[in-house]
């Protein structure tokens, strides 16, 4: 616990020096302390001529890592260690060659951690925020039996494919809100800024205006009037239905179950837990970690809380004895032929091949849907934007169609 309050007191250091051949050099260095810091870079052969503590971004803090930048890092250290590189310098080269600074800071505490005798797992473990327990649990499992290398790129490959499917997922669900989104916005400046300056043009007319025209207007009057209580119901609502889909499990399993019931939407939820379950274990069950003990990490790592309890009822069952393929029908979550091809896998003792195959193909699936879903959201999301703009446009020249066609 003290060593992991030390790393957390680390701040960064700029520093100009020489090195071993007397050529000027300059960068940025983490410790404690401007005195360990001179001591680090003696350690690497640099004179410390000025150390100094970098000062603080005016405006804001560095990004956090992301999941991302935890698969490049993991395919980064994998392709080291692959190419002969020491795990410590592979930290070093990885961290000082690192654009993101939150980035390059924890690989530099890593390697710190390393170098001080502890172990990549006992190190990565030290900060959970950005290293799952599966992460650490196979990095454990390549250092227990001596094939960190082939484990470290299994990993890579691992994340890179789980982070790939969550872009996908990701892109289904933006395009349309964003497009949704700029709809409501262009809407609303209309009725707020243009509509008005119609309504004082049919005002001198002193004629009656249509249905269709008036309704418009009394709708642009209340947005005037009544934005900010509009804007405060909308943001209002947002952040209680976030906020309790966070705080609440029963909430988020409402949420999670209307997800995969939903229409096109739903089918790519599905299909993307179904990838990730069958890729999680498949990464575990290549790794040698017993099939009850991986289940903990698959259940975590489906992205869904109904996949999530499906995963938990699977463990408890293979631990009595159960066949992986009866648990997962069972649970009546997973289709036939995922079934049948963990069966097939477990008849011919090559689940993690199997695995790899079910988890290809739905990714694959994934892919396609997310690319079905936009072709169909196209058309209708340009419906919708030409019944909302063309809609208001007719409403306003239609006063002025009918007093052309009384002149």
């Amino acid at each position: 616990m003290a060593a992991k309050a030390a790393t957390a007191e680390k701040v960064e250091f700029t520093y100009e020096g020489t090195n071993r051949g007397g050529s000027k050099v300059k960068g940025e260095i983490f410790a404690l302390s401007d005195t360990l810091a001179k001591n680090e870079l003696r350690k690497q052969g640099i004179n410390p001529l000025k150390v100094k503590k970098k000062p603080k971004p005016l405006f804001g803090g560095a990004a956090k890592p992301e999941p991302s930048d935890i698969a490049i890092f993991a395919r980064q250290i994998a392709t080291m260690m692959q190419a002969g590189v020491p795990l410590v310098q592979s930290f070093e080269i990885i961290g000082q060659g690192n654009d993101k600074q939150t980035m390059q800071k924890l690989i530099l505490e890593i390697k710190t951690e390393v170098e001080g005798g502890v172990s990549l797992a006992e190190a990565l473990s030290k900060h959970p925020l950005y290293f799952d327990p599966l992460f650490i649990n196979l990095v454990n499992a390549g250092e227990q039996s001596g094939a960190l290398e082939t484990m470290l790129d299994k990993l890579a490959t691992y994340k890179e494919k789980v982070e790939a499917l969550k872009a996908k997922v990701k892109k289904a669900l933006f395009y349309p809100i964003a497009v949704l989104v700029v709809a409501f916005i262009v809407t609303v400046i209309l009725l707020v800024f243009v509509v008005p300056q119609f309504e004082e043009l049919f005002n001198s007319f002193g004629a009656d205006l249509p249905a269709l025209t008036r309704f418009v207007i009394n709708l642009s009057e209340f947005m005037q009037q009544w934005w900010w209580v509009i804007a405060g119901v909308i943001a209002g609502g947002v952040w209680l239905l976030l906020r309790i889909k966070k705080t609440s499990p029963k909430m988020q399993e409402w949420f999670d179950r209307t997800a995969l019931k939903a229409p096109v939407v739903g089918e790519i939820a599905t299909k993307s837990a179904i990838a990730r379950f069958s890729r999680t274990l498949e990464t575990m069950s290549a790794a040698g970690v017993p099939l009850v003990e991986a289940m903990d990490s698959v259940a975590g790592a489906c992205g869904n809380i109904i996949y999530y309890k499906a995963s938990i009822k699977i463990r408890d069952e293979v631990s009595q004895g159960t066949q992986l393929q009866t648990s997962m029908r069972n649970t009546g979550l997973f289709p036939n032929m995922a079934i049948q091809m963990v069966s097939i896998g477990e008849e011919a003792g090559s689940l993690d091949a199997m695995l790899a195959k079910v988890a290809d193909f739905y990714e694959t699936e994934v892919d396609n849907a997310v690319d079905a879903l936009t072709s169909l959201l196209e058309p209708i999301i340009m419906a919708v934007l030409g019944v909302l703009v063309g809609g208001l446009i007719i409403a306003m020249y239609l006063p002025i169609f009918k007093l052309g066609s009384v002149v």
